[in-house]
């Protein structure tokens, strides 16, 4: 037994290194690939590297030199150490950065200058009861204001290094006898650091926050367009939509949507750098702010889009002979609503007013055309009057009759009496109050029954079939509804921040004089929502 235990614990360590020997060949591999991905997705990130290295090399000559080393001292490692905590990827972050940590070394270092003046105005008893006072007061008070919504959201990494700098100079100052000139040795070598970064950030291949905020927003409105026509295209495919885990992620209709819905944080943190940046122009205060308003536009309208695409995925769906009567009003619709959002885009991306006829009358003519053609079919949505004859209910007793051969084989016996419509399962539900069985019996046959019961009642429904595809439309025409308030948005950041007018020249996706279109109300109501 001992034998066989060592030859399978032997084996199992073979096994082991044979597994970490092919990972370990497959990571030089697997890192190179990771280097390129990250480099080929966003080039800016290996200047941004470089920059930093350089940024580096150049304050390590404080201390590789000696005649600057003779200068500054030990103290040079402050500079260092400036550049690897200031110096970040967009000119707005490190402006916001530097600017706090210079400010808050100063403002300490002024107020614990005079602290020591006083304290050397007295005993050696009071003097450290006087600086222990000071320290309490003055911690407490800068910790409580970094709770203040606008000090936290602007001024956090500044209160923060004028807490540290400001103990360190008045704690050590009561030991050290020359703590005033450290404390000048380390407010020029920090200050030689921000210097250093922002020369590197603003003269170097700068990256604006602004301009990545511009773009992001130019990116999710063609992204929510792409996804609209994805969704209609899919819907009315003739192929099979299987979705699987795998392919989910891959989706071009989620990558459409996801990077608008998961804008909100990186939103407002571009926009909040970007007001570090300077301006683009003298004569008008560019309307970072505006642009988050506009992308929680863009996120409610995205929901939109999100259960569109939930359409696609629904365990009942409306058979395609159905929703081939209603393909092209459908595309009409999603047509315009793309282009609509394209032109939106472009008018950002260009920095121009929207043109008149975004909404145009091809809009209002396609979602007439939708209407016609749900008027035309009310038996799909109302039903007819027989409820024996209907083609659901064929259907459904067809289904039925398989599951009561299947109970029949499995040796569970369906009532004879079994129907498929919902009075049906009423009279089933009252022979199974009324007859009382064995707990074993009812066991048994409500684990055969369970599973089926929401379908036969489901597709017993004369309307069921419809149903799927009037949620469809209904959310398609409620893209239409919303895009009204995305235009509105588009149309104040073009106000604000001073758009040049749009002119006739101008290349137009959608043109037609129509400014705005009402969604007719009957509309809504033939698609079953009231």
């Amino acid at each position: 037994m001992e034998v066989a235990m060592a030859i399978l614990a032997k084996e199992n360590w073979k096994k082991n290194i044979h597994v970490l020997s092919q990972k370990l060949e497959r990571f030089p591999g697997l890192l190179w690939q990771t280097i390129w991905k990250v480099g080929r997705d966003d080039p800016r990130r290996v200047v941004h590297a470089l920059k930093v290295g350089l940024s580096l090399t150049l304050v390590s000559l404080l201390y590789l030199l000696e005649p600057l080393f003779e200068g500054i001292g030990q103290n040079a490692i402050w500079a260092v150490m400036t550049v690897v905590v200031v110096l970040e990827f967009t000119a707005g972050a490190t402006l916001c950065k530097g600017l706090n940590r210079g400010l808050g070394t100063l403002l300490a270092g002024s107020l614990a200058f005079l602290i020591e003046y006083i304290a050397e105005k007295t005993e050696h008893v009071f003097r450290a009861v006087f600086i222990g006072t000071a320290v309490f007061v003055i911690g407490t008070a800068a910790t409580y204001m970094r709770f203040f919504p606008y000090v936290k959201r602007n001024y956090d990494y500044g209160v923060l290094i004028f807490l540290l700098t400001f103990n360190l100079i008045t704690v050590s100052s009561y030991r050290v006898s020359n703590i005033l000139k450290i404390a000048h040795e380390r407010l020029y070598t920090i200050v030689i650091g921000c210097g250093v970064c922002l020369l590197m950030t603003l003269f170097i291949s700068p990256i604006w926050s602004g301009e990545d905020l511009h773009n992001s927003t130019v990116a999710k409105l063609e992204g929510l367009a792409k996804s609209i026509q994805a969704c209609v295209d899919g819907y009315f495919s003739d192929v099979e939509n299987e979705m699987t885990e795998g392919k989910s992620s891959e989706d071009p209709i989620d990558k459409g949507y996801k990077a608008v819905l998961d804008s909100k944080s990186q939103d407002e943190t571009l926009a909040l750098h970007a007001g570090w940046e300077p301006r683009h122009s003298r004569h008008c205060r560019y309307p970072w702010q505006q642009y988050v308003k506009l992308g929680a536009v863009l996120r409610h309208f995205g929901y939109t889009v999100v259960a569109l695409h939930g359409c696609l995925q629904t365990e009942i769906q409306t058979p395609r002979s159905y929703r081939a009567l209603f393909k092209d009003p459908c595309s009409r619709v999603a047509d315009e609503v793309s282009k609509a959002l394209i032109e939106l885009a472009n008018s950002i991306k260009n920095r121009r007013r929207c043109s008149p006829g975004i909404l145009s009358d091809y809009l209002h003519e396609a979602l007439q055309d939708l209407d016609d053609a749900l008027r035309s079919q009310p038996r799909l949505f109302l039903g007819s009057n027989n409820n024996q004859t209907t083609s659901m209910l064929a259907l459904a007793a067809a289904h039925a009759n398989a599951i009561q051969k299947q109970a029949k084989n499995n040796g569970v016996s369906l009532s004879s009496s079994f129907k498929t419509d919902s009075s049906a399962l009423i009279k089933w539900k009252s022979q199974g109050m009324n007859n009382e069985q064995s707990k074993s019996s009812e066991a048994s046959e409500g684990k055969a029954l369970r599973p089926q019961l929401s379908r036969i009642a489901i597709t017993s429904l004369e309307f069921s079939e419809a149903l799927p595809f009037a949620a469809f439309a209904s959310l398609l025409v409620e893209t239409v509804a919303r895009l009204d308030n995305v235009i509105e948005e588009v149309e104040e950041l073009g106000r604000i921040a001073c758009f040049k007018e749009f002119k006739s020249g101008d290349e137009v996706i959608v043109n037609c004089e129509t400014p705005k279109v009402n969604v007719p109300l009957n509309l809504l109501s033939s698609s079953g929502v009231e």
